[in-house]
């Protein structure tokens, strides 16, 4: 089993995107954020949370889906309802995060990685994540019948190269979450 370290997956991000995309991939001390460049900072920065790796995953995610004026605003110009979500607001949470959380799950298979659903809402109250966690399912088999977004398709097969050399994904490495 390879070691996984944020590290890595800095090298393998800028290696691929920092040149094409002037986006760099950062360690952060706190929440995740996005921020474009500036005229203090020359890259676009996905900053991740605490150095995790599952973190770093997840914020590649967001940045692959986010589309070219979006990667132009903090945060991509999304709202975000912290911990402590009602059942409503928890279910416009799960509804944006599918597409993010499949990819997400795709790199963490690429990496040899595993992946959890996040449902980042542990002081919120209690809801069913049946539908959730089936819909994330779903969404990765889409993306492997249909193609990944272009930015997401190149890191997989940059982590791939790293983690799994001559080792391509196959369909039947996700099966429903349960």
């Amino acid at each position: 089993m390879p070691s996984h370290k944020w590290s890595d997956l800095k090298t393998i991000f800028d290696e691929t995107f920092l040149d094409s995309f002037n986006t760099e991939l950062v360690k952060g001390d706190d929440e995740p954020l996005y921020l474009p460049a500036d005229e203090n900072y020359p890259h676009h920065r996905v900053i991740f949370a605490h150095g995790y790796f599952a973190s770093c995953l997840h914020e590649i995610a967001h940045w692959c889906i986010a589309g070219e004026q979006r990667r132009l605003q903090v945060d991509y110009g999304y709202w975000y309802e912290p911990d402590g979500r009602t059942a409503d607001k928890q279910k416009e949470f799960e509804q944006v995060e599918v597409k993010p959380q499949a990819l997400e799950w795709l790199f963490s298979q690429a990496c040899d990685f595993q992946y959890y659903p996040s449902f980042d809402n542990l002081s919120g109250e209690e809801t069913d994540t049946t539908n959730f966690k089936q819909a994330i399912h779903q969404q990765v088999l889409t993306y492997l019948d249909t193609q990944c977004p272009p930015r997401a398709h190149m890191f997989i097969d940059a982590c791939l190269a790293f983690y799994r050399p001559n080792l391509p994904i196959n369909k039947t490495e996700f099966l429903p979450i349960n």
